[in-house]
């Protein structure tokens, strides 16, 4: 039986495509039904494929590889165990347990910390209020021997002639007190008794002008309780 590949060698050579001397011995091969190698069979079979416009052959086995591509993988189901599921279970449960105690733990520390603030505050408070009270005693006593002590004084530093002199003063004897004022050569030009108030306190008025306010400088105005004398001075412009 004459091998079928015989009719692409002949229509190769008379078509002088390809090696003629390969073609001419697979030639021979054929019509004397000789056995011909696999590789002068794809030789012949690539060269019709190329020249003569022949559809290459599939094969079986890339048959069945593409028919194998085609079909979807099998997955096989994959079942958990009762075991695995219950470590789940429990490891989840002692999350929430752990998150719950670390949850309870801050809020005691919140609360702790609250207290202490409160306390703190509570206590700077109480230091304050015992600042505040040392200092109003200090402040009323001062006051106290402010005004047990004998003093005048002036509402102005400086005065001309026709000013209003206002006049006031402390004194820690009750009774009058005895207020007079000097010009600048020592010489008495005003003079006035008045009463001490239940607070030990003393004011009058006196004008600068009249005998004795002639000459410009410093004036010295007194107070005497028949206890001691105090004095003050005030400058005046003529």
């Amino acid at each position: 039986m004459t091998d079928p590949l015989i009719d692409d060698v002949k229509e190769l050579l008379d078509k002088e495509k390809g090696d003629e001397r390969i073609l001419k011995q697979i030639y021979r091969a054929c019509e004397n039904n000789e056995v011909i190698s696999n590789y002068e069979r794809n030789y012949v079979k690539s060269l019709a494929e190329k020249h003569l416009g022949r559809i290459p052959q599939i094969q079986d086995n890339q048959i069945e590889e593409k028919h194998q591509s085609n079909e979807k993988p099998i997955v096989p189901d994959v079942i958990f165990s009762k075991t695995s599921s219950q470590k789940v279970e429990s490891l989840y449960s002692k999350s929430n347990k752990n998150k719950k105690s670390t949850s309870k733990n801050t809020k005691i520390l919140l609360g702790a910390g609250g207290a202490t603030f409160v306390m703190l505050i509570i206590i700077s408070m109480s230091l304050t209020g015992i600042l505040n009270l040392e200092s109003n005693d200090s402040q009323i006593i001062s006051e106290d021997s402010s005004s047990a002590s004998l003093s005048i004084k002036t509402d102005l530093a400086t005065y001309q002639k026709g000013d209003i002199i206002s006049i006031s003063g402390t004194s820690d004897t009750s009774g009058k007190v005895t207020l007079s004022i000097k010009n600048q050569d020592g010489k008495l030009i005003w003079s006035e008794a008045i009463s001490v108030k239940n607070n030990g306190r003393f004011s009058t008025l006196a004008i600068a002008g009249g005998p004795g306010w002639d000459k410009s400088g410093t004036y010295t105005i007194q107070v005497n309780n028949n206890s001691e004398t105090k004095s003050n001075t005030f400058s005046f412009k003529a």
